[in-house]
């Protein structure tokens, strides 16, 4: 390495449960490598395919840079180049209007999870300070993983479990409705050593996925049928007489209740329900019986369907009817983020009255008359939300001040009146923790900031300056809230500090190794895990699927190449992804002269949108599957698949159901590949690629 040539230590920011510890290499000022840390005992040197092009991300040619002005109608993407001061200005007197003639709640400030930093992103919900000195709503962050949480809270207390790293030692892993070689791909290394001991691996997913095709077994189960399976599968250990009654005795409550739900759903009940094989059933619920330690790993797509909640509260079940939760290696990893006790202040005290709360997945209800400004960061809910057409309907509206901070031309930025360039990971400070590991991670800037660029918090410091604002707590500096974040007195976070992070990029939590969660009970107001009652199983909407005008269901799983519309305009990705499919079964295909290779739409009363049919297996009939991340402007037709999900909650939590709609699929005309550089025509006729006039 020359002298001219720095290593700074950094964190990936995107919605991953891995938060990679990377290296960028510098010189002269210019970012010129990046490699995972290879120190890091999770990231251990490598990154993904997505992240791997970050660099080139950041110096893509579309990389927005400057302030501009909406030059022509919404959705347009038709931009004036202005200044910061006069973007400050006009945002400064569209607020005090909206504030003085509507009220703060008539501001709906739209955080979303492109970064899940603590200081510039949604796990510290970035620019909440200011938003309640204006009174703004309260929004409610809930696309990702809220079903799964509120499942998780009712039986344990707490989403946080496993230590993903003690998969390691486990000899059963189930991973359920996860497709960790594509979405978190890091624990595979820990399965590989499992696997090393003895361990067997199944995959219960309604996709024969890349982490499926690795598997032991594969369990295609139909959608939305997870909790039924749980309650198959344990029905199968008690009558085998597995149930570990000493656990059960001392660290449940409930289970008499719970019992009797689980005797009503015997594996030929179960078969008939998810659709799989009774032998399949009752040999995993054998293999169950007898397998100490058992570690199930059950991530965020296993809670998007109407009975999302119940199914993660009975999933969670299952290791306190054998008692997993006793060993290194058994019990239940969703997500590591209840470990870590940082100090979220949010500054509440700064509103002067409680104010309503409005719904990020319901943007197209919640998003009348009563909403007179939209202010978005950190999201793309123009491709990102469901019932996209409706969105799309709303976000038209001439009386809708929309403020929109990014780095690039993304479908939703079409529909701003102000855009404001928005810094990228390499450029700002951020503290990051995984919600797959256990690590805190530091992320330094490495280089300045290209054009006229900012971070989060900057953008929020200077509009509070330039509006004249006076309360202290709104100008801290980035050092400043992390010391705020990590002065919670946890004992997690023992010995941690700013400086520490800053000097060795990222620092374990101050827990066990290895970590065996609930040993001094659950945070349960019992204290014990908790069965509680209800049903154990919520049907998915797609349970009617067959009949009606829609017979067909459709779950939307993560893209290899993109990461929620992340990197969807990145040239090489875009081309990896082969554009916009749909996985069609071949019972299902021929009945519709479905080719393989040719356009189809798939659509229901909602809306449609265009994909390449791809014939296979992997998916059971009655299922087709298509992946999110693609931009609308650079899909055919100008539809993702978004606009066949419903705004619809799922039981608990009211999380998204984007893996519980039902479609019908019809043939188009074939049309020749389309090349990922073309432009496509938007609403209005006109080109994709924004105008920018001016200097």
């Amino acid at each position: 390495m020359s002298l001219g040539e720095l290593r700074v230590l950094g964190a990936c920011p995107l919605d991953c449960p891995d938060t990679c510890s990377w290296v960028v290499t510098v010189k002269d000022g210019e970012a010129v490598g990046m490699r995972g840390n290879p120190d890091h005992p999770y990231t251990r040197g490598a990154l993904c395919v997505k992240v791997n092009r970050y660099l080139e991300h950041t110096r893509a040619a579309d990389r927005i840079l400057h302030p501009m002005r909406r030059a022509g109608p919404k959705g347009s993407g038709r931009f004036e180049r202005i200044s910061w001061d006069e973007a400050l200005e006009e945002i400064s007197v569209r607020l005090r209007a909206i504030v003085d003639e509507h009220g703060g709640e008539a501001i709906w400030p739209y955080l979303g999870t492109g970064t899940l930093g603590h200081i510039q992103g949604c796990e510290g919900v970035a620019g909440r300070r200011f938003w309640n000195v204006l009174g703004a709503s309260r929004h409610f962050l809930n696309i990702c993983s809220t079903a799964g949480n509120f499942g998780l809270l009712s039986t344990n207390g707490t989403p946080a479990g496993m230590d993903p790293e003690t998969f390691a030692l486990s000899r059963l892993i189930l991973l359920w409705g996860t497709n960790t070689l594509t979405s978190g791909h890091h624990l595979w290394k820990f399965i590989q050593e499992a696997r090393a001991a003895g361990a067997y691996v199944v995959a219960i997913d309604p996709i024969r996925t890349r982490t499926a095709e690795q598997a032991d077994e594969h369990l295609p189960i139909r959608p939305g049928t997870d909790a039924a399976l749980a309650l198959g599968l344990m029905n199968v250990v008690l009558s085998e007489g597995a149930e570990d009654r000493d656990y059960l005795a001392a660290h449940t409550s409930g289970w008499e209740d719970f019992r009797a739900e689980i005797l009503r759903h015997p594996p030929e009940r179960v078969a008939e329900i998810t659709g799989l094989p009774e032998s399949a059933i009752r040999a995993l619920g054998v293999r169950l019986a007898h397998t100490r330690p058992t570690g199930i790993r059950a991530t965020m797509g296993v809670q998007r369907h109407a009975g999302g909640g119940t199914a993660m509260r009975t999933i969670a079940a299952i290791p306190g009817v054998t008692g997993d939760w006793r060993h290194p290696g058994g019990g239940v990893a969703y997500s590591t983020s209840g470990h870590i006790h940082l100090n979220i202040d949010t500054r509440d005290d700064l509103l002067a009255a409680p104010v309503r709360q409005l719904t990020m997945t319901r943007l197209a209800e919640g998003l009348d008359e009563s909403v007179k400004c939209l202010w978005v960061y950190a999201a793309n809910p123009a491709g990102s939300t469901s019932d996209q057409n409706r969105v799309r309907e709303r976000l038209l509206r001439e009386d809708l001040f929309t403020v929109v901070m990014e780095q690039f031309p993304t479908d939703t930025v079409d529909y701003a009146d102000i855009v404001l360039p928005a810094t990228m990971q390499i450029e700002h400070t951020d503290l990051h923790s995984g919600y797959g590991h256990m690590y805190l991670m530091w992320n330094e800037p490495a280089v300045e900031p290209p054009g006229e660029c900012l971070s989060t918090t900057e953008t929020f410091r200077r509009l509070a300056r330039h509006m004249g604002l006076t309360e202290p707590s709104l100008y801290d500096s980035d050092l400043e809230l992390a010391e705020q974040l990590l002065a919670s007195g946890h004992s997690s976070l023992e010995g941690i500090t700013v400086d520490r992070l800053r000097k060795e990029g990222w620092v374990r939590l101050s827990v066990p190794r290895p970590f065996v969660p609930f040993t001094d009970g659950f945070p349960t107001p019992s204290g014990k895990m908790e069965f509680g009652s209800g049903p154990a199983y919520v049907p998915p909407h797609t349970a009617s699927a067959g009949g009606g005008p829609y017979p067909l269901a459709l779950i939307t799983p993560a893209s290899h190449t993109f990461l929620n519309t992340i990197f969807g305009n990145n040239p090489e990705l875009l081309r990896r992804s082969k554009g916009p499919r749909v996985l069609v079964n071949p019972e299902d295909a021929t009945p519709r002269g479905l080719s393989d290779g040719e356009r189809a739409r798939v659509f229901n009363a909602n809306g449609g949108f265009e994909a390449v049919v791809e014939i296979s297996d992997r998916v059971r009939p009655g299922v087709v599957a298509s992946t999110k991340g693609h931009w609308r402007k650079l899909s055919p037709g100008g539809s993702t698949v978004n606009a066949v999900v419903d705004e619809r909650d799922a039981d608990m939590g009211r999380g998204a159901v984007y893996h519980d709609n039902l479609v019908e699929l019809a043939p188009l005309r074939p049309v020749p590949p389309s090349d990922p550089n073309d432009y496509v025509l938007n609403d209005i006729g006109e080109d994709t690629v924004p105008h920018v006039s001016g200097p």
